[in-house]
């Protein structure tokens, strides 16, 4: 009687198990609408940079406003297109992460894509939304109308802000490069001896 209860037992923890474990494939839902709204969006940013082709430009007056709404399209362009990327890396990601490897990628001997934890997806995602940030901000500039000196104060703190998180980006990426150099040595070394 014990033993069979401790089978009972054995069989509703195993299938306790497997549900949760196939909980998993709910990720599916965030990595389609990921995919959906990167698409999107890389239309939006093709349809703002022929926009800004197709208009007029004044040769009388070649920085104008015609040039400066040209640059703002294509600008707006690029950042939807830096947005688009961004969602393309998370569905990748965490499709990776959460449910299986994606066999055809190594066809392409590519790694960009490729996120071996959530730590290095949040890195990569990390910097191109500080990409997008910087895009954005330039896209911003091309309309302000400087009319007081608070104005240049604060778009140089603008400047000087992305600047040092660009900075600071670049030596956590240099210390995690070196980290993980120097962890690949030790346990080079430690199969040596």
């Amino acid at each position: 009687m014990k033993h069979k209860s401790k089978g009972k037992l054995r069989k509703i923890e195993l299938f306790f198990e497997a549900l949760i474990w196939n909980f998993r494939f709910f990720i599916l839902a965030p990595v389609v609408f990921s995919l959906l709204s990167a698409l999107r969006l890389i239309m939006i940013g093709t349809l703002d940079i022929w926009a800004g082709l197709t208009l007029t430009l004044d040769p009388k007056d070649p920085e104008g406003i015609p040039t400066i709404k040209t640059v703002a399209y294509i600008i707006g362009g690029v950042d939807y297109y830096l947005i688009g990327i961004v969602l393309l890396i998370f569905a990748f990601g965490i499709y990776e992460l959460f449910i299986s490897e994606i066999e055809i990628k190594h066809q392409d001997d590519s790694s960009i894509l490729q996120s071996n934890s959530l730590e290095e997806l949040k890195g990569k995602l990390v910097n191109v939304i500080v990409v997008a940030l910087i895009v954005s901000l330039f896209k911003q500039m091309l309309s302000i109308e400087i009319g007081k000196l608070s104005d240049i104060i604060y778009i140089s703190l603008a400047i000087l802000l992305i600047s040092i998180s660009q900075y600071l980006l670049h030596l956590s990426h240099t210390k995690s490069s070196e980290h993980s150099i120097g962890s690949a040595k030790s346990d080079r070394d430690s199969v040596e001896h």
